[in-house]
């Protein structure tokens, strides 16, 4: 997926990878920002409840506004459907280390 582009946003790295999703850092090719995409992996696009608890991360995340809590851009899917979440790219360690 480096080195593609979704939409307006050209994949830069991966950044990581949990049971919800794969997080890439991008360029906003519009805006000329860094963001962070994460997508819900390819074997749970066909997985209805899966897609609907990703959407709804994606809508709890964006009622929220505090300093620490990133901001979500939007919600869309590529080409194929495989839907991510475009949200603020925080440059630093992970909060695991």
């Amino acid at each position: 997926m480096i080195g593609s582009t979704i939409s307006h946003y050209k994949i830069l790295e991966k950044l990581g990878e949990g049971g919800m999703g794969i997080v890439y850092k991008a360029e906003d090719t519009k805006l000329h920002r860094l963001v962070a995409l994460k997508f819900l992996p390819r074997h749970l696009t066909a997985d209805k409840e899966a897609m609907g608890r990703f959407e709804r991360e994606a809508q709890s995340a964006s009622a929220l506004q505090h300093d620490n809590i990133c901001t979500i851009h939007e919600i869309d899917q590529t080409d194929d459907g495989q839907m991510y979440i475009c949200m603020d790219f925080y440059s630093g360690e992970t909060l695991k280390k």
